[in-house]
């Protein structure tokens, strides 16, 4: 899977506008968190620190794939993720189960035979990757 994203100009300008307003309103929400708790910059280093392993696991090698895959196909099973992406079935065994059990997907077995195991993406999941196609956008463009 590519790692970049094509994407079309008027794509590209919508998603700039709508970063820099996002952006502002995250520092502006900051700033006012930061006046009314009166948090001083290592007490907020300590709470975004909190949120580092959440992080770390999302941007593991292959995670923000199968996630993206999810988000383009609603449903997929795992021997599509495998021919589409190119991971071993251990590797891909290993990232559905840790992303199943964060809530970011939903695994659905239908008993067979043969026995058919499908994946989609939780409410978490899907605002994940709307989260995340952007960030990704803006830090590659950057």
């Amino acid at each position: 899977m590519s790692t970049s994203i094509p994407l079309s100009v008027e794509l590209r300008q919508l998603i700039e506008a709508r970063l820099g307003q996002t952006l502002k309103g995250i520092e502006d929400t900051l700033d006012r968190i930061m006046e009314k708790q009166e948090l001083n910059p290592q007490a907020l280093q300590e709470e975004l620190k909190s949120l580092e392993e959440t992080f770390n696991m999302i941007f593991q090698k292959w995670n923000l794939a199968i996630l993206y895959l999810l988000f383009l196909k609603n449903t997929i099973g795992f021997g599509e993720f495998k021919n589409v992406l190119g991971v071993n079935s251990r590797t891909l065994s290993d990232k559905l189960k840790l992303l199943a059990k964060h809530g970011y997907l939903q695994r659905d077995v239908t008993s067979g035979p043969p026995l058919r195991v499908e994946y989609k993406l939780t409410d978490k999941g899907r605002n994940t990757i709307l989260l995340a196609v952007p960030l990704l956008y803006y830090c590659a463009s950057s």
